[in-house]
């Protein structure tokens, strides 16, 4: 399986990778200090959940479904710490943009999906566009028939960083060229594609690539969805040049495996010194919008055992709820992201308090089992308090587990490198949770510096990239070459 190792650095994938990986940070670039305009100030996320409680039933019900949004060895003294490092070693950020943005249809993205199709084409690689705007580069098998994919995201958060998505489409561009110039056609069709959209960052859903490509969502359901400044996802989709009946249909029927190599976007493997994560699950998600109503009444003249105060009984669950998931134990995690608070005054006892649960777990029955508890003892505690509370579950995504013959693949092709791995769980979402819904899918982690993403400083060794289009090589050869599928 390592016989790609040398081959990988000497034929060029590796810089083709880097190559990739730096044009596509140029291309929605924004210069430190500069602004974003009007609403856009405003947190991404926090404006994508406003737009999504503040919305109908039905639509938070399609989004929820497409949204959903750690194990092993010891840590390796040295190599951990080697990354870990110290602030004197982060990249020098003088004269470094602040960050990426590329928004669904916008001109960055169409910019940076254009930049691609012309570098697919200089490769020898052949190019179509689906009806969304997703990109694909086609390294025909001779055999015919099915097809193996790998790719990722070209969309950002805003002002994110330069891996996230980005390094999995590079990846695999490097890879199918690398592996086209070693060894000639493939004997079963490589593919790589340049999902249009996973973020959720312009448009108050996620996964509109993969969510296409898999069936879970119908290009006829773009006019359900408005950015912050009115347009629907329809007008920016066909003011982009996508949209028309004249592009291929974006469903796919046709593939046998997918593997999606991606940066870890948390601290595990940088912690335990791992040089890859081969993921075993996506976590399930289920995210709720609580709300509690008590009386509003004068600080100064109310007594304490008087009171239906809810913010306090809202500070009672949540404390409730973080030693509920610390008694459980990881993976499983339960997040307030938000908690608001009327009438807001500095003299009145708070009479509503509304705020938000996120939890996330990789076992289904877990999951169930922790939200049902906690609920209960939300319930107890508003009793008790004299509060009356109501709780909409808004998203409810299943774990998606990965494909254990393909995870036992990147494994073993691991081992044949002399890299460490470890299995692990994803506690993001990702475009693999949709495609393992219609066909075998693998994950691979690599490290990230600080576990930071989302974020200008969202950084990646180089060598732990290059350790990553390692491992995929030997992977999609297995796959597409030796035709090796589980």
């Amino acid at each position: 399986m390592a016989r790609h190792r040398e081959a990988a650095a000497a034929d060029g994938a590796a810089a083709c990778m880097m190559d990739i990986l730096e044009e596509l940070a140029r291309i929605g670039a924004e210069e430190a200090g500069t602004e974003l305009p009007g609403t856009e100030r405003m947190a991404a996320g926090t404006k994508a959940q406003a737009r999504m409680m503040a919305a109908g039933p039905e639509t938070q019900a399609r989004t929820a479904a497409a949204e959903a949004d750690s194990g092993g060895s010891g840590e390796r003294p040295g190599k951990a710490e080697a990354r870990r490092g110290d602030a004197k070693e982060q990249p020098d950020m003088a004269g470094v943009p602040a960050g990426v943005t590329r928004l669904l249809y916008d001109e960055a993205w169409l910019d940076a999906q254009r930049h691609l199709e012309a570098r697919l084409a200089g490769l020898g690689l052949e190019t179509r566009w689906d009806r969304t705007g997703s990109l694909y580069g086609r390294l025909p098998g001779r055999d015919g028939g099915r097809t193996i994919l790998t790719g990722s995201h070209v969309d950002t958060v805003r002002r994110g960083g330069r891996y996230d998505g980005a390094y999995g489409i590079a990846a695999g561009i490097a890879a199918l060229d690398a592996l086209n110039r070693l060894y000639g056609p493939p004997r079963r069709t490589l593919e790589v594609v340049s999902l249009c959209e996973e973020e959720g960052s312009r448009f108050p859903l996620s996964y509109w690539g993969s969510g296409n490509l898999t069936g879970r969502y119908g290009p006829a359901d773009a006019g359900r969805y408005r950015d912050a400044d009115g347009a629907t996802l329809e007008e920016a989709m066909h003011g982009a040049g996508f949209g028309g009946e004249s592009l291929p249909d974006p469903r796919r029927h046709d593939l046998d495996a997918f593997v999606e190599l991606h940066i870890e976007q948390g601290v595990v493997l940088e912690r335990t010194g791992d040089d890859v994560g081969i993921v075993e699950a996506i976590v399930g998600q289920r995210r709720y919008a609580m709300t509690l109503a008590g009386e509003a009444n004068h600080a100064g003249t109310t007594p304490m055992g008087l009171r239906r105060d809810a913010l306090a009984g809202a500070a009672e669950m949540l404390l409730a709820a973080e030693k509920a998931a610390r008694e459980h134990g990881d993976p499983l995690v339960a997040t307030c992201g938000r908690i608001e608070v009327q009438p807001g005054t500095v003299n009145v006892v708070p009479g509503e308090a509304a705020f938000t649960l996120d939890v996330r777990h990789d076992d289904a029955a877990g999951l169930d089992a922790f939200c049902s508890g906690l609920l209960r003892t939300f319930g107890a505690i508003a009793d008790r308090r004299g509060l009356k509370l109501e709780s909409t579950l808004w998203m409810d995504a299943a774990p998606a587990p990965m494909h254990p013959g393909l995870a036992a693949m990147l494994e073993a092709s691991a081992a044949g490198l002399g890299l460490c791995s470890r299995r692990m769980a994803s506690g993001a979402g990702h475009d693999a949770q949709l495609l393992q819904g219609i066909c075998p899918t693998a994950m691979l982690f690599v490290p990230s510096r600080g576990g930071i993403s989302h974020s200008p400083l969202e950084y990646t060794e180089p060598e732990d990239l290059k350790r990553g289009l390692a491992v995929l090589m030997d992977v999609l050869y297995e796959l597409a070459y030796e035709e090796r599928v589980p």
